[in-house]
């Protein structure tokens, strides 16, 4: 018998035995997502040093990735509502394994740009669709809220192991090893995944591809990133940023029109009546805005200023994904018990305070009486919310929507992040700009770029506050999808 189609008892009632395994090789797949980004980002000097990419072609060595990972993220869980979930992360692992290998051997830089943009695909095949399938694995309440922790304190430890992992393996096998490291986890997944994970999919009638509007929302996200990328450096208000911008309006409305009038649409708008899945997503834009924005000033404040190397480095910010861990099983034990809108407003509270301890730095600053503090608050921050956030997001969707869901959800992260990175690094770079004439315009870059999170929390904290709130006593859902006459 085939262990995948195998169905015990509490299969048959909605529990697979294997969920919790599951749960291991879906985390995994978070954990490889997320090393990798980081990862690639440590060895970005050594790799544009050996391949002679230009300035330009080494930020596309980064670019490329967020643009197709960003604008793929909805498709990706569509596909998986529509393809089968399992099918689909088969086919995102595989292709993670084949762009791997490719990134490893590119003889060129062309050749890594192409890879990395595909790595971008397999990236938003696998992520949306494994947080789909974890929802659907996991029955709402306690198991999901704990299987949601494991999701977000994994992230964390991931970025961090990025930066450790990267610095040691550059320096003693070089950059190559790097992706060559992703081949061994994903082939492992890639056996495990037809034994642990069971198939699921829309089981509807209507299960075709709404064409123009994955063509579009596709084109709209895809934009965005772009837009959010390039801004720092053609500026803000310049004709280039604004004029994207329109389009991305313009390529908004259409998505909208299309979505309203198609029979079977790429992203349901009944889904944006639950004010849970608005604000749960609008709040993770926020915290990614944060995660991202104070891990550049971080990095660059302790690299640049206190010169650590990158083992230091990591190693100094091992604290956080540590409290993060704790933070995410903290918030997944009182979930229940307290509700999703207090667990959120704590975690975005702690994130702003993290960052706002973080101000206080200086080149003279100690690490465990300056440092150290703020990086556990944000910790304990970053794992909870995002916990409860996912909640919000996902919680009471029909399992035909779990993928898009989850598409939503990962983009919200993605976006939210790529506008951190943005609005952080135009803020320092204007400070850094007066360095010349001003030494002290440097330290005062690092402490706006924190200011500048703080401001993101607190904006967070307004809407978690707003959106979050239990309707006339009632449990935080999605609306339902209307019941439709049976055919015939």
């Amino acid at each position: 018998m085939n262990l995948a189609q195998a169905a015990p008892t509490s299969v048959a009632q909605g529990l697979d035995p294997r969920r919790w395994k599951a749960l291991i090789l879906l985390c995994t797949a978070n954990f490889m997502v997320i090393l990798d980004a980081q990862i690639v980002i440590m060895g970005l000097p050594s790799i544009s040093a050996d391949l002679h990419l230009s300035p330009v072609q080494a930020q596309w060595a980064l670019s490329a990735n967020l643009l197709t990972f960003g604008g793929l993220l909805l498709l990706g869980g569509r596909a998986a509502d529509l393809l089968g979930r399992r099918k689909v992360f088969i086919i995102g692992t595989a292709l993670f394994l084949l762009v791997s290998l490719l990134s490893g051997l590119a003889w060129n830089g062309e050749v890594l740009l192409v890879a990395r943009a595909l790595h971008g695909v397999s990236a938003a095949l696998m992520a949306p669709t494994a947080l789909s399938i974890l929802t659907n694995t996991f029955p709402e309440g306690r198991e999901r809220n704990k299987a949601f922790a494991a999701w977000s304190g994994i992230a964390s430890i991931g970025a961090t192991v990025g930066l450790l992992l990267g610095g040691t393996l550059i320096d003693w096998l070089g950059w190559q090893s790097i992706f060559f490291v992703n081949v061994p986890v994903a082939l492992l997944m890639l056996v495990l995944s037809p034994v642990l994970l069971r198939e699921s999919k829309d089981a509807g009638k209507q299960r075709t591809f709404d064409l123009g509007g994955a063509v579009v929302s596709t084109a709209a996200l895809g934009l965005l990133v772009y837009i959010l990328v390039e801004a720092p450096a053609k500026g803000w208000v310049s004709f280039h940023t604004i004029g994207f911008a329109a389009v991305f309006v313009v390529l908004v409305a259409l998505t909208i029109v299309i979505e309203k009038r198609s029979a079977s649409p790429l992203v349901p708008l009944r889904l944006f009546r639950s004010r849970a899945l608005v604000g749960g997503n609008l709040v993770t834009g926020i915290a990614a805005m944060l995660a991202f924005g104070m891990s550049v000033t971080i990095s660059q404040y302790s690299l640049g200023v206190l010169h650590y190397t990158a083992l230091e480095f990591g190693l100094s910010q091992s604290a956080m994904p540590i409290a993060a861990v704790i933070g995410a099983y903290l918030a997944s034990a009182v979930l229940n018990r307290v509700g999703i809108r207090p667990v959120a407003v704590t975690g975005v509270l702690l994130l702003g305070v993290g960052c706002l301890l973080l101000t206080g730095i200086t080149p003279e600053a100690s690490y465990w009486g300056h440092v150290f503090p703020g990086l556990v608050l944000f910790g304990f921050g970053l794992g909870g919310g995002p916990v409860a956030l996912a909640a919000a997001a996902l919680g009471g969707i029909a399992k035909k929507d779990a993928g898009i869901a989850s598409g939503l959800n990962t983009a919200a992260f993605q976006v939210g992040g790529a506008i951190g990175v943005g609005i952080v690094s135009t803020v320092i770079a204007s400070h850094m700009a007066e360095a010349a004439t001003n030494p002290a315009a440097v330290m005062d870059g690092f402490t706006q770029g924190f200011v500048a999170c703080v401001i993101f929390a607190a904006v967070g904290l307004v809407l978690a506050l707003a959106l979050l709130r239990k309707p006339d006593g009632g449990r935080l859902q999605v609306v339902p999808e209307p019941r439709t006459p049976s055919a015939h």
